[in-house]
């Protein structure tokens, strides 16, 4: 079951009820730059490993300005629509809220995740750039850790998606094998301990190196992966060499 700190207390809480019912994640912004967008993105992951779990989940999105800009720049990043939620209350009678705020920022009753600052000069994506790049830079760094994102990080976090695309698009065209359980296992374990995506990720380069692997089951678990990481690695198939 995924535990995440809640940051009024500093204390790990479950993340949805026992009893898998109906559980609001609200992402709370203050503008357009690239904390914002860390905040929608970490929103965005919740929502996923909770899917992934068979929670049920209303996504929501409270912004004080500039909301559009931001979720088309979330939009860039793969970041799934989230549902105005200024007024949101408790309409559908959720079992559990989990708000996601910037560190240090206000946010209403209930379970908050806190995530910390973006220092860079771009608000959003760079312009010419997959932005799924800047995705893959912010989810390298656990959400409580501060990053810069710079003109380095980027060209490396492109470099990295580029090479796993291409294996993953070789992999494919090998005989499918599953997820090995022990895999699967490191997987779940990391996003559901706080939210790891970078523990995820240590996972997946371990995979892609492990000789007791076959190619079919490298290419499963990236695929699998891929459900929480929103890395679209899986877009290099069909495509000539």
């Amino acid at each position: 079951m995924l535990r995440i700190t809640d940051a009024r207390t500093g204390r790990p809480v479950d993340a949805a009820p026992a009893r898998r019912g109906l559980t609001r994640v609200q992402a709370h912004t203050q503008g357009f730059d690239r904390s914002n967008l860390r905040v929608l993105l970490v929103a965005d992951l919740l929502v996923r490993a909770l899917e992934l779990g068979g929670t049920p989940v209303w996504a929501l999105h409270t912004g004080a300005r500039q909301q559009a800009e931001l979720r088309a720049a979330g939009a860039a990043l793969g970041v799934r629509p989230f549902e105005e939620g200024r007024d949101a209350g408790t309409g559908l009678g959720e079992a559990q809220v989990l708000h996601v705020v910037s560190e240090g920022g206000a946010a209403p009753d209930g379970v908050t995740v806190a995530v910390a600052p973006v220092h860079g000069d771009d608000p959003g994506p760079p312009d010419g750039a997959d932005p799924t790049a800047l995705r893959l830079a912010l989810l390298t760094r656990p959400r409580n850790t501060p990053v810069h994102i710079g003109p380095d990080v980027l060209a490396d976090a492109a470099d990295t998606l580029g090479h796993w695309r291409r294996a993953v698009a070789d992999w494919a065209q090998r005989p499918s094998r599953p997820v090995p359980d022990a895999v699967r296992a490191d997987l779940r374990a990391a996003w559901e301990d706080d939210l790891d995506a970078p523990g995820v990720l240590t996972v997946l380069r371990a995979a892609e190196t492990d000789p007791a692997l076959a190619d079919g089951a490298r290419f499963e678990t990236y695929a699998y992966a891929d459900r929480l990481l929103g890395l679209d690695l899986t877009r290099g198939l069909g495509t000539p060499a």
